[in-house]
């Protein structure tokens, strides 16, 4: 097998929309994002486990939309009268009076919002009991975990984001074996990134077996 290249002029990883790998698991949620601006009361929340591309689709978004990206933690209300806002990981906290305003200014002329979180907005901390019964009708688009097609798509852009070309048949290998998660996708590049150079060798099936099982020679490569 001939000796791949690896030149080190690895691609910026960004927000690119080109770079979002649609499927039936997000199929649903881009159509929502896309509906911009006639979603209802100017809000969406964007639900998903992690690593699923709720990142990448709000700010692909928030670019569109020239939104203002908030601090969670501290979000700047006045920086979103008259224009669209961003917030992301909700679930994890936000000032609730901030995002009571915020969520009444996403109405009005300009306005808009989207959030994210790994939960829906039904199960977020809330104190105000205006902002629970608001939180409460929030429209919701859910992003599930990657189907093979996303998944696909992932592994090759982050193999592309590295300049590294394996063959079609590593790709196969590992839909069948990876566990079902962007993040692990990620990991799983990386890593045999890092092994092909140790030797160096080139990023074949038998390098993916080593990566994910160990090297077992008890597995069945062709399974």
């Amino acid at each position: 097998m001939a000796k791949q290249l690896r030149l080190k002029l690895g691609r910026q990883a960004g927000y690119s929309r080109d770079d979002f790998v649609e499927g039936l698991c997000n199929r649903q949620a881009v159509a929502a994002v896309d509906a911009w601006p006639g979603w209802h009361g100017g809000c969406l929340v964007l639900v998903g486990p992690e690593g699923v591309g709720k990142s990448h689709l709000a700010h692909t978004w928030a670019k569109t939309a020239k939104a203002v990206a908030l601090d969670r933690e501290a979000p700047d209300v006045d920086a979103a009268a008259g224009r669209p806002a961003l917030i992301e990981d909700v679930d994890r906290g936000a000032p609730d009076e901030a995002l009571f305003h915020l969520i009444n200014l996403a109405g009005r002329e300009g306005g808009g919002l989207l959030l994210t979180a790994r939960t829906p907005p039904m199960a977020w901390p809330a104190a105000l009991p205006d902002l629970r019964s608001r939180l409460n009708a929030l429209p919701v688009a859910e992003i599930e975990p990657p189907d093979d097609r996303v998944l696909e798509g992932v592994l090759r852009r982050f193999f592309r984001e590295r300049n590294i070309r394996p063959p079609n048949e590593v790709y196969a290998y590992l839909l069948r074996r990876m566990e079902r998660s962007v993040p692990e996708a990620r990991e799983i590049v990386r890593r045999l990134d890092e092994a092909g150079e140790g030797d160096p060798r080139p990023i074949s099936r038998v390098l993916a077996r080593e990566i994910l099982e160990g090297g077992d020679p008890n597995l069945d490569l062709f399974e």
